[in-house]
């Protein structure tokens, strides 16, 4: 294999026209595994997690390096809180996979199982793991990131 990275908009028909396979995460992959089940081959973060035992990390909120260290824990804070009033409070999850499926066109059964069994949006010490050995690995990244201190 020679893959080569081919930048486009989240479209798997156009993605797929212009090249062999695709890549979509979150809702996009949600809608197209729905609309074109016949074309998923794989699920990547179950992959990995096989190879590593390690979580998959599809993305992250990042900053540089000199920016101002108090914004950034406030926005990681409010990120934290929210995440925590999903976890508990059954009320505002419930609002939230609501809004996401009519949004989606999905029953409120496929979201709420996609974000309580296959999502997780906290960075534990395991996604740490896994997001730097698949820098390191896949990307050749020779350094480790620094990570903002979590409470």
């Amino acid at each position: 294999l020679d893959p080569k990275f081919y930048d486009s908009g989240p479209d798997i028909n156009h993605m797929l026209s212009k090249c062999d396979g695709a890549l979509l995460i979150g809702d996009r992959a949600l809608v197209a595994a729905r609309e074109n089940p016949d074309l998923i081959r794989l699920d990547l973060g179950a992959e990995w997690t096989k190879l590593t035992n390690l979580p998959m990390v599809f993305g992250v909120f990042a900053a540089r390096k000199d920016s101002p260290i108090k914004k950034l824990e406030i926005a990681q804070r409010d990120m934290v809180n929210q995440y925590k009033k999903f976890k508990i409070n059954e009320k505002f999850r419930n609002d939230v996979i609501s809004k996401s499926s009519d949004k989606l066109g999905f029953e409120g059964e496929r979201i709420t199982e996609y974000f309580v069994d296959e999502v997780s949006n906290l960075l534990d010490n395991d996604g740490i793991k896994g997001l730097e050995l698949f820098l390191s690995e896949v990307c050749g990244l020779t350094t480790s990131p620094t990570w903002l201190a979590s409470d």
